[in-house]
């Protein structure tokens, strides 16, 4: 017997509660380990100012997703497109961290105008599934030597580039983590990440590996980062490169979000689409257009949904409670200051792990898919950058298919993008 509209609304509402709370916990590791990112010694930015700006992006995007576009997804700084804003454009590039996140603004702008048009589904039906597949395995190798390197486990060498570093307790610490996470995420716990680093945070004030912190909770810090970003800085024409990296990289991530959380969510329509695809791909451009103002990396839907959703979930309301569930988070600075940062290298490499699964869909078997596939994985960790790695994968896999005699296969709007990679490495170079 069916049950009464009015008692299906409450469940329905109680399923959205469940399923925002889930979706919460799942990726709340991001408020500690985004702005220990951004903050990494070199960069110059503020722990506190680009962790005020994390929970901004977070609660207040998760927010308009579920108001605007009402999904139940929930928007933050994305993993990978942090690591190349810090690590890739600051650190190696010695791009200031305020110009930085003009580029953020900039890719922001242009996202916008690609999810506004029917521009998004030229490019979107052009990436080649390989090189999407290769770029979020790439992005998963380079999270994982982030992790690596912050136990010590990786260290710089002059002569082989790196090396073996020292085992301590870091890597005690780091298997710990993993230990931890994995033993929860067996069980399908949304703690699992935060467990972890709870764990090893706790061990190491206790041992006085670290110091814990004087006070526990403070106010946001708005004056650091929060529209610290220089706009005018950003618009050189050697930036342009890693802009458009960046414009890519979301895009990807979006779309694979959207497409694969909503096929097996069942979020789709009657032809097999995501329901409000391009009200939530606007979302997402307009996250990574609010984070390079807000003071931190591109915001992007989280994967991490699916868990939300599974508990029930279905509608914008789930976001909705997300969203809610971040604000307390503003006033937590000084307890996740005092998280070391090998405390957070499980969680990168368990983040890098999902990743690097995508390069199964990688078709080895024919060479003009997978050198160019192959390229991309390599050098996004290598070179630190995921620029060089699509930049390159779209011009061989061009290159690749002409030699190969599959030419008509190529669609134009590839083309297009294999000749503007051509001419972003001869910039960049």
């Amino acid at each position: 017997m069916p049950l009464p509209p009015e008692a299906s609304r409450e469940r329905a509402l109680y399923a959205d509660v469940i399923g925002g709370i889930t979706t919460f916990f799942t990726m709340a590791y991001i408020v500690v380990v985004n702005p220990a990112i951004l903050s990494t010694p070199g960069t110059g930015m503020p722990f506190t100012g680009a962790l005020t700006a994390t929970v901004l992006i977070a609660s207040s995007m998760t927010l308009l997703m579920g108001v605007y576009a009402r999904l139940p997804f929930a928007v933050a700084p994305g993993m990978g497109l942090n690591a190349f804003f810090a690590f890739a454009i600051v650190l190696q590039s010695k791009v200031p961290w305020q110009t930085a996140l003009g580029m953020v603004f900039w890719a922001g702008v242009l996202f916008l105008l690609v999810s506004a048009t029917p521009l998004r589904e030229h490019i979107a039906l052009a990436i080649p599934p390989g090189l999407r597949a290769a770029a979020s395995a790439g992005i998963g190798l380079l999270l994982t030597f982030i992790g690596l390197r912050n136990t010590g486990l990786i260290v710089g060498d002059p002569v082989t580039l790196v090396r073996m570093g020292t085992l301590d307790f870091r890597a005690a610490f780091l298997v710990l983590g993993i230990l931890v996470a994995v033993a929860l995420m067996r069980r399908n716990n949304p703690l699992a990440f935060l467990a972890a680093i709870f764990a090893v945070t706790a061990l190491a004030w206790t041992f006085r590996y670290a110091k814990p912190p004087e006070q526990l909770i403070s106010a946001p810090a708005f004056s650091s980062a929060f529209l610290a970003l220089d706009i005018r800085g950003a618009l050189r024409l050697t930036l342009l490169p890693p802009i458009l990296a960046i414009l890519f990289t979301d895009l990807f991530d979006s779309l694979s979000t959207f497409i694969g959380v909503a096929t097996v969510a069942g979020l789709t329509d009657a032809d097999g689409r995501p329901i409000n695809l391009r009200r939530g791909l606007i979302v997402d451009a307009i996250a990574t257009l609010s984070s390079g103002l807000a003071g931190t990396s591109p915001g992007t839907a989280y994967v991490e949904s699916i868990a939300g959703i599974r508990m029930g979930g279905r509608t914008g309301r789930a976001s909705v409670v997300t969203a809610l569930c971040f604000v307390p988070c503003f006033f937590l600075g000084p307890l996740a200051a005092a998280v070391p940062s090998y405390a957070t290298a499980a969680v990168l490499i368990l983040v890098g792990v999902s990743m690097f699964q995508a390069i199964a869909a990688i078709n080895f078997a024919s060479v003009e898919d997978a050198l160019p596939a192959f390229v991309t994985v390599v050098l996004i960790p290598l070179t630190s950058s995921i620029t060089q790695g699509i930049l390159w994968g779209f011009l061989l896999h061009a290159l690749l298919y002409a030699v190969a005699g599959r030419a008509r296969e190529v669609g134009l709007t590839l083309w297009l993008l294999a000749g503007l990679s051509a001419g972003l490495l001869l910039i960049g170079h």
